[in-house]
């Protein structure tokens, strides 16, 4: 007995799963997304709502994790719950988030490839999207191959990712300026100067405090998509009262890497300048610091840390669809493992669904903040439905302060999407109209039509996915 608490994994192994899962591209490029629409004192406003909020998230996955160990994949929270329809549209929505995310990580190391080859800037160009697709098949063939493992490279890219942001924010430390970080501490300056004309052209400011904060909602949940991560290893840690330290200790240590990351570069140079650069803005910020070798640095480290993360979001989605199969949520080919044991149908689906959200890129303005809104918007259904799962448990068991907690988690990711990402979400209903079909065909596969309220439903998410694309072909919404 002794021996299998020992061969269980601890505390310090749990936190790391939490900060690994979480830091992927987002933190290299939000100092610059920050300072497009908010000054410094509205960006700490942002993040101490956002923190609180995920922190009652965190709260409720680690006590869903500790109360009901039995249940795996965080889709199966809405199953439990709501049943089998809930549970495919949590799973579903996770497995476009996952895949989306790769579209974000592709546009990212593009971007980054822009710094030392120009062409490649904004990161949506033609080479930009070739380039890119060979490496997204690569990365395919390679997981296809069963070296989903790669331990080894995990580990080099958990060092780069760590070492060069904590390198970063120990130059922005050491150069902190406290008069240019306060000099427009809340945006007024720069909305007068709007006003009157000044910043030429048809320049807008960046609005209110309460506009601010609102912009900032979507681009720090997009930081924190993987916070899950030792919730879904609850079952194999040494002790179950771990799980809920080490989300809670690994969300504090990313708010505290985040927000230096983000927000202390202002007090080096001012917002406004850090908003006009090319993305991913710590690069051409640490390039001022360290003139010669600081954008090479950061270059280099964001391009092997998004390497890693798209390695592991090439694995996630197929894996969650398997986990989807085997509950019989979609048909068993979506399941079926090759000699390798890997789910090669979902895999190459994945790709191919990759692949054509890739050249939809080609059209849009912005294109890394459309596929991380899309990607967080997608993974903010799957938190939703299992935060709700946490309400309704409680409820049941009469725990009102973990009923509470669930309560705040729920509301929090559903006003941040309707306040910042409601057009998203929108769009991101057109992305659950194929899986319908799939849906229904392993209902049937099973002898089980659809019920009455799961037609309802599908009808409703099918009519806002065709709302979202009158709104957009009217011009009403944009991306």
């Amino acid at each position: 007995m002794e021996e299998q608490k020992k061969q269980g994994i601890g505390l310090f192994g749990l936190i790391g799963m939490v900060v690994s899962s979480c830091i992927g591209s987002g933190v290299f490029a939000i100092t610059g997304q920050l300072a497009q629409v908010a000054a410094p004192g509205s960006a700490l406003i942002a993040w101490g709502i956002v923190g609180f909020g995920f922190m009652m998230l965190a709260l409720s996955l680690a006590n869903l994790g500790a109360k009901r160990p039995d249940l795996h994949g965080i889709f199966q929270y809405a199953e439990e719950g709501f049943g089998p329809f809930a549970g495919f549209l949590s799973g579903w929505g996770y497995w476009l988030s996952a895949w989306l995310g790769n579209v974000a990580f592709a546009t990212m190391m593009m971007s980054t490839v822009g710094y030392f080859f120009p062409s490649f800037l904004p990161g949506n160009t033609i080479p930009c999207i070739a380039v890119a697709s060979v490496i997204m098949w690569l990365l395919t063939l390679l997981v296809i191959r069963g070296v989903e493992s790669a331990s080894f490279l995990n580990a080099i890219v958990m060092v780069c990712k760590v070492a060069s942001i904590a390198v970063f924010i120990a130059f922005t430390l050491f150069l902190f300026n406290a008069n240019v970080f306060t000099a427009d501490f809340w945006g007024m300056l720069q909305n007068n100067m709007a006003a009157m004309g000044e910043l030429g052209g048809e320049a807008v400011g960046i609005g209110s405090i309460g506009e601010q904060v609102t912009n900032c909602l979507i681009i720090l949940m997009w930081t924190f998509v993987g916070i899950e991560g030792a919730t879904v290893m609850s079952s194999r840690a040494r002790r179950k009262s771990d799980v809920g330290k080490a989300t809670v200790i690994g969300l504090i240590c990313l708010l505290a890497i985040y927000v230096c990351a983000s927000v202390l570069p202002y007090g080096y140079m001012p917002y406004t300048e850090i908003a006009a650069m090319n993305y991913p803005a710590m690069l051409y910020v640490f390039e001022s610091m360290a003139p010669g070798w600081g954008g090479a640095f950061v270059s280099i480290a964001i391009i092997i840390s998004v390497m890693g993360s798209w390695l592991s979001f090439t694995i996630l989605p197929a894996e969650t669809t398997s986990d989807m199969a085997e509950r019989k949520l979609l048909p068993a080919a979506w399941g079926k493992l090759n000699a390798k044991r890997a789910p090669q149908f979902s895999l190459l689906l994945v790709g191919a669904c990759t692949q054509v959200f890739m050249l939809t890129l080609l059209f849009s303005a912005d294109a890394y903040n459309f596929a991380f809104s899309l990607c967080t918007v997608a993974i903010v259904i799957t938190w939703t439905m299992a935060a709700a799962y946490q309400v309704k448990y409680s409820a049941e068991n009469r725990q009102t302060g973990q009923m509470i907690i669930g309560i705040v988690a729920v509301a929090f990711q559903v006003i941040g999407v309707l306040f910042n990402g409601w057009s998203f979400l929108l769009l991101t209903c057109v992305g659950y109209v194929p899986g319908f079909l799939v849906y229904a065909k392993a209902r049937k596969d099973q002898g089980r039509g659809l019920t009455n309220p799961e037609k309802i439903g599908m009808g409703t998410i099918t009519a806002l996915g065709a709302l979202s694309l009158v709104l957009l072909a009217l011009g009403v919404i944009s991306f």
